[in-house]
Parts: C-alpha cells; sequence; structure tokens
C-alpha cells in the first residue's frame, strides 16, 4: 500500500510534511504483491441481484487504486467464512444511494493505494459512504490502504475517525516497504503478518494490537452509529505473499485472525483491546 497524507493545518510542521509528500512522489510499491496470482474464492454475487433473491451482507469495494491481490485475498476470507459478499468498483460507488450502501452490514475496503482510491472517487460518494456509516450505522473495516482511507485525508479520505490521520509505520522510513512484523495483543500471544507500507493508527479509537514499537497496528471503534475497525496490516496475506519471509505465525493461524477481523466488523463486535 502507498500513502502518506497531509494532516490539517498546525498538526505537523512543514519540513515533515514536505518530507513525507517526497517519500510518496519517490515510492512505487503498494499493498500487497503484484503479479502474484489469488487464492481461490467463491464468485461475489452481482450488485443487482444483491439483496433482491438473497441476504448479502459485505460489500467489497475493488475500484481504482485498489489491490488485485489483496481483493482476491479478501475473497478467499470471505468465501471461507461462507459469508455472501458483492463487489462495487468506482463508477457503481459512485451511483450507489446512502440507502443502498447501509442496506449491507459492512462495507470492506482492501489495500492498495489510498490517494488514488480517494482522488478517484467524488466528494459525493465519500460523502454517501461517510454518512452511511456515521449516520445509518453501516460497519466498516479498512486493511492498510483502507485503513487510511477510512481516517482523515486531505485526498478525499472517509473521515471516520473525526479528523484523525494516520501515518506509516515507522519503518516506512526506514526504507523498509515489505516485511514480518511482530504484533502483541491484550490477551492471546503474539503473532506475526504481514505488513507493507501499512500505517500505524496512533491517535484514534481502541487498540486491538501494538506493533514492535508501540504503536497501534488495528484499533476499532464507533464512528457514529457504525462500528469501525482498522488494520494496518494483512493478517489476509495468502501463502504466495510469505514466499523467502521468517514467519514464526503460521499462515493457517493469521488467516483465521482475518476471519474473526471481518466478522467482529461486521457484526460490531469489539475485540480485546489495550
Amino acid at each position: 500500500m502507498r500513502h502518506n497524507d497531509q494532516p490539517p493545518a498546525g498538526r505537523l510542521p512543514v519540513f515533515l510534511i514536505a518530507f513525507c509528500t517526497v517519500i510518496v512522489l519517490l515510492t512505487t510499491s503498494s499493498c500487497g504483491t503484484p503479479n502474484l496470482p489469488g487464492a481461490h474464492s467463491a464468485a461475489p454475487v452481482p450488485l443487482t441481484e444483491s439483496h433482491a433473491t438473497t441476504a448479502v451482507p459485505v460489500l467489497l469495494y475493488n475500484g481504482t487504486g485498489t489491490s488485485a491481490n489483496d481483493v482476491s485475498a479478501v475473497e478467499a476470507v470471505l468465501s471461507n467464512l461462507n459469508l455472501k459478499y458483492s463487489t462495487a468498483n468506482t463508477s457503481q460507488m459512485e451511483a450507489m444511494s446512502e440507502s443502498k450502501l447501509a442496506s449491507y452490514k459492512l462495507l470492506l475496503v482492501p489495500g492498495g493505494n489510498s490517494i488514488t482510491i480517494g482522488n478517484n472517487l467524488s466528494h459525493d460518494a465519500t460523502a454517501k459512504i461517510h454518512n452511511a456509516v456515521v449516520a445509518d450505522g453501516l460497519h466498516y473495516l479498512g486493511i492498510c490502504a483502507g485503513a487510511f482511507f477510512g481516517g482523515y485525508s486531505v485526498h478525499n479520505g472517509l473521515n471516520l475517525t473525526n479528523g484523525v490521520w494516520f501515518n506509516f509505520y515507522a519503518d516506512e522510513f526506514k526504507g523498509i516497504h515489505k516485511e514480518v512484523v511482530t504484533l502483541t495483543f491484550p490477551q492471546s500471544s503474539k503473532m506475526d503478518m504481514y505488513w507493507q507500507d501499512g500505517p500505524q493508527l496512533s491517535g484514534w479509537g481502541e487498540i486491538i494490537s501494538k506493533y514492535a514499537d508501540g504503536t497501534p497496528s488495528m484499533v476499532e471503534g464507533k464512528s457514529g452509529n457504525g462500528w469501525v475497525m482498522l488494520s494496518g496490516v494483512h493478517p489476509e496475506a495468502p501463502a504466495s505473499w510469505r514466499t523467502g519471509m521468517p514467519f514464526k505465525t503460521s499462515l493457517a493461524a493469521d488467516l483465521a485472525y482475518a476471519g474473526t477481523l471481518v466478522t467482529s466488523a461486521m457484526n460490531g463486535t469489539s475485540l480485546p483491546h489495550y
């Protein structure tokens, strides 16, 4: 995932904003691993059929700026959970009414490039999503770029965090763009998960897990009437993304946690937090 947004005026010194902007311009990677096949998943329910003949609880955004590989990884998790879902691309999201959005239980935005995601949606579209969450109670799960996009952003973010913006996890500024990170949880063992240019999520919500430096890697909280969960890492990462990387946590355990994250977000259920 590639992204770094400037905060509201006064939040950071100008030199740091300029430095972060240079990082964005020089880096070309994105969430997920390019040119690798995703895991097998069931076909999504077409939007024209959603809720007409069967209940579809999850809407997965796969529009411009999202990573096709991460979309596939998330679809595999949804299929493993036996959850029906529909996908919406950019034009379909633009055309969707607030009431249609609110008919789903969960909107899921995967990894990719959050600047591209936001800049390719109109302000009307992001306002509809924001209102569907805050006013109508749609739940939201953002992974990596989706987490950035869910926060405050000058690049047309959803601002489900009451003005809080997110910066990269610190290893980004060491020139690292993809690695295994060891996360700590309040009531369980440590877990290794895949990280690629993801955020640290300081300043909003309850902390579900932390990076090695103590900054939040996953958070949760209410946004108006909606329930929001944000992850700076990829528990849904398939085996192909892990090649040559020293994971101590099994693929099965990480994918199981991805399933927990999805079901908790969909049902508005709080996970153990600090």
